[in-house]
């Protein structure tokens, strides 16, 4: 794989920013333009990651939504099997094709598809399309083959690389995308596609491959004896993948090796051109977090990481904040409150006289049914009073942790989508998180 290291680092957009005066982290904070960004015709992939169970397909989806019904032909790969986008936008399933989704407003002249990778059927397309049909047959019925391209490690990776290549390039049909907007497997999985081009030219190259070819370059006896010699210690693994493919292996893998030869160069010219893609100007990657400790942790691996690898960083989402109505009475304030309540220190007794000094509390209820459902009022009261308490200090740790975020990266934008009663299911509520996106700057 080319690893550019030595390109310049690329600056997220409004890189620059520093602390506020007093060295407020909040102020620094820089707002994230979304429709600039899927206004832009330079903005081609928007790739967004992000830890597992923090919105990053359903944000994924309301961009693509919101593209399209801005003017783009806009398609969302998503590359997690959770088929979660597929409900979001109304379609029963997706595959590896890509499906237009209906109910968009096209009046501005855009359009949504979304798919969802297949990565056999990925594997299985590339050999069909770059192989002769008797080679290609040969590969595609190979026992070798058949575990790779289902669940080798690293392959979901590198096809997610071809799939989206093929989508970008002009010989494939990618010409009929104005924006490809890319939804990543949970957790930090979720850049393996970045090493996946490395993993597997090492795998192609590795000793053990070339171990295993011997006999074919060697041939006769002699290439036998070299090999028998050379798996003498690796007897132990051999007998495992024995074990999960077949008595057969050595001979499988041969077979494949020897089909495959001439197209392992492909893989490795296609995936660094890919990579290569991934770092050009018209790509933005979208770091997806939510406010808490754990995923804010893996936000900062993802920023510190496209940072190493020179990949366009555009900002941070920020999903599921939430917010109160009556932010201004403190958590403090309301457990006193509610403390009072409770300790009848502020709650009359139902005679006319206050419970704390028995002097007359003019208004109050004087019969017995009046006072309980004075009381009744009060136990309420003091119940919503500490349920607002723990909101606020909900709002504190999240305020404190996005803080903490922001000192360490003041330099990435960032927009804020409000925590939702539920989840997000159709294109209504797609629309409502791409407009809390897009709105995040205005309001910043």
């Amino acid at each position: 794989m080319t690893d550019d290291r030595t390109a310049p680092p690329r600056k997220s957009a409004g890189s620059g920013a520093g602390s506020a005066p007093g060295g407020n982290p909040l102020a620094a904070e820089v707002p994230l333009a979304v429709d600039p960004l899927l206004d832009d015709p330079a903005t081609r992939i928007i790739v967004c990651c992000g830890a597992g169970g923090v919105g990053k397909t359903t944000t994924a989806a309301a961009l693509g939504v919101r593209a399209a019904e801005r003017g783009r032909r806009t398609v969302v790969l998503t590359i997690d099997p959770a088929r979660r986008l597929a409900q979001s936008i109304g379609l029963t399933e997706l595959d590896n094709t890509p499906r237009p989704v209906p109910g968009i407003d096209g009046a501005a002249g855009g359009e949504l598809h979304a798919m969802m990778l297949d990565m056999k059927r990925t594997f299985d397309e590339i050999v069909e399309a770059h192989a002769d049909p008797e080679r290609a047959q040969a590969i595609l019925g190979n026992p070798f083959y058949q575990s790779l391209s289902a669940g080798f490690a690293g392959t979901q990776e590198y096809m997610a690389m071809e799939k989206l290549g093929q989508l970008r390039s002009p010989s494939d049909g990618g010409e009929e995308w104005d924006l490809i907007v890319v939804d990543t497997p949970p957790s930090r999985s979720a850049l393996d596609f970045l090493d996946a081009p490395k993993r597997l030219g090492s795998f192609l190259d590795g000793r053990f491959i070339r171990m295993l070819m011997a006999p074919a370059k060697a041939g006769g006896r002699a290439g036998m004896k070299f090999v028998n010699l050379g798996m003498a210690g690796l007897s132990m693994f051999t007998g495992a993948l024995n074990k999960l493919l077949g008595t057969g292996l050595l001979s499988d893998v041969q077979t494949f090796v020897a089909a495959m030869d001439t197209m392992f160069g492909g893989f490795r010219t296609r995936a660094d051109a890919t990579y290569r893609l991934l770092q050009a100007p018209g790509t933005a990657f979208l770091v997806v977090a939510a406010p808490e400790r754990d995923a804010l942790r893996e936000a900062a691996y993802f920023v510190e990481r496209l940072a190493e690898d020179h990949m366009p960083l555009a900002g941070l989402v920020l999903n599921r904040v939430h917010g109160s109505g009556a932010a201004g009475l403190s958590a403090e304030r309301a457990l006193a409150a509610a403390e009072n309540l409770e300790e009848g220190r502020i709650v009359d007794r139902g005679d006319g006289k206050d419970e704390k000094d028995g002097a007359p509390s003019p208004g109050r209820p004087g019969t017995e049914d009046e006072a309980e459902d004075a009381e009744e009022a009060d136990e309420l009261a003091a119940a919503l009073l500490r349920l607002h308490a723990e909101r606020m200090q909900l709002l504190t740790r999240e305020r404190r942790t996005r803080d903490r975020f922001a000192a360490l990266h003041p330099e990435v934008p960032v927009a804020e989508v409000g925590a939702l009663a539920g989840d997000v299911h159709d294109l209504t509520g797609l629309r409502a998180i791409g407009a809390q996106l897009a709105h995040a700057a205005e309001t910043a």
